[in-house]
């Protein structure tokens, strides 16, 4: 039976599980964008992230303990997200979970030419060819990276992750690359690498100096560090824009992949993504 790596968040670009947000808020808007403060807005995008974080039904005061709310506002946002579909109750206990609505809306995203339809060849064609994991990745303005599409390997051991999968922006291959190429100074990617977790982290000095190696090369690698014994590679994936909007990632067991072969995944990932570039807006 095939045994698959479970991760407590991967980063290349592999994968994590985002911890819980107790407020909307405290996402960043990208650079340059003013947001004006809608606080229903940001209770209702909190609950439904909870709730997701969570994978069980909440009752009313767990929920707005959870989030510093105030119960009875908690409760108006609730019975709103439940006639939308996007939440559902349960009569006898009064707990809240995720609504199937919430499908249809992830539907909308994946389908209909979406970045998601259109990378899924390319992963699968990394992934049969190169034994890895192999991920499309969308870099959001959130200070987080979300997997849109992957593929396996049919590897007797191998990473895991699952679509939808969010992850610190700049862990593991695909956070080298959002380092090098979102414009933050040294000093603020300092505060936020001290946040990072890692299974065996590597100094600031090292990182920094794999952050600049990918700016030379034009693709990134973690060995070891995010997750021991897993090697992460990233490549951008540029669009009509002129900026990297989402990344190609591909994990493997740092045994099967030497610098040879390192190089070779590489050197495919980097077709793959200036095929997919001209197809996106």
């Amino acid at each position: 039976m095939a045994t698959q790596r479970t991760t407590k968040s991967s980063g290349v670009s592999g994968n994590e599980a985002v911890a819980t947000t107790t407020a909307a808020t405290s996402n960043k808007a990208p650079r340059g964008t003013r947001v004006r403060p809608v606080p229903a807005v940001s209770r209702t995008i909190a609950i439904l992230r909870l709730l997701g974080d969570t994978k069980q039904p909440m009752g009313v005061k767990a929920i707005a303990d959870a989030l510093e709310l105030i119960p009875s506002t908690c409760l108006h946002i609730l019975r709103v997200l439940v006639s939308e579909g996007l939440v559902t109750v349960d009569p006898s206990t009064k707990r809240y979970a995720l609504g199937s609505g919430m499908i249809s809306l992830a539907r909308s995203v994946l389908g209909g030419g979406s970045f998601a339809q259109l990378v899924q060849p390319a992963l699968d064609r990394l992934a049969a060819h190169s034994g890895v994991t192999a991920m499309g990745v969308e870099v959001t303005g959130v200070q987080s990276a979300v997997v849109l599409a992957l593929s396996r390997s049919d590897q007797p051991f191998r990473f895991h992750t699952d679509v939808g999968s969010q992850f610190n922006s700049l862990v593991s291959a695909t956070g080298r690359l959002i380092a090098a190429h979102n414009g933050e100074t040294w000093s603020q990617l300092r505060k936020r690498f001290d946040k990072i977790e890692w299974d065996n982290a590597p100094t600031f000095d090292q990182w920094k100096s794999e952050i600049e190696q990918a700016r030379a090369l034009g693709w990134s690698m973690d060995r070891d560090h995010f997750i021991n014994g897993m090697t992460a590679v990233a490549v951008p994936v540029i669009g009509q824009s002129g900026r990297m909007t989402h990344t190609l990632a591909s994990v493997g067991l740092s045994s099967h992949l030497d610098p040879s072969a390192v190089n070779a995944l590489a050197a495919r990932m980097l077709q793959e993504a200036r095929q997919l570039a001209g197809a996106l807006p």
